[in-house]
């Protein structure tokens, strides 16, 4: 994505990812984290996104906490460039990502209309509803969302 977003690391099997966001509350060090949370009936891995501020503990995370850096478009990109690097490591897979609140939700579906263009013509973007999971609409609610590369056939 053409959004500026910040240089981050990865561990060797490219599930955790770390970077530092930068603004007026400081240093505030962030972790990514995808871990496998079931499989298609095909073997393609559903890989869960998970993401906070650092904690204590090394690789694990407090998503629950709001930064409030000024830095939130820089710090969503950094977190979406990750799947870029999570496809080019794991080939075929389904990202999903669920907010801890639905003003997480909000935030994120904010972020996909934003760039919408940009992510269609890598992406299949699906949203969850209460009827179940359908692809990204505008102007829809949703609980949750999946990405796979575009055109990967589900079966």
């Amino acid at each position: 994505m053409n959004i500026e977003k910040y240089l981050y690391e990865a561990n060797e099997d490219r599930t955790t990812f770390t970077f530092e966001s930068l603004g007026p509350n400081g240093t505030i060090s962030k972790t990514i984290k995808y871990f496998e949370v079931g499989r298609l009936p095909d073997g393609t891995p559903i890989l869960n996104l998970g993401f906070g501020d650092a904690d204590d503990s090394p690789n694990e995370f407090n998503d629950s906490i709001t930064s409030n850096n000024g830095d939130r478009s820089k710090v969503l990109a950094t977190v979406a460039n990750t799947i870029f690097n999570i496809f080019r490591h794991w080939g075929n897979a389904m990202i999903l990502a669920i907010g801890g609140t639905p003003a997480r939700n909000r935030l994120y579906q904010m972020g996909i209309n934003a760039n919408k263009a940009e992510i269609d013509s890598q992406f299949d973007i699906l949203g969850r509803t209460p009827m179940g999971w359908e692809y990204f609409r505008k102007g829809m609610n949703y609980t949750a969302f999946m990405a796979k590369k575009k055109n990967y056939k589900i079966e």
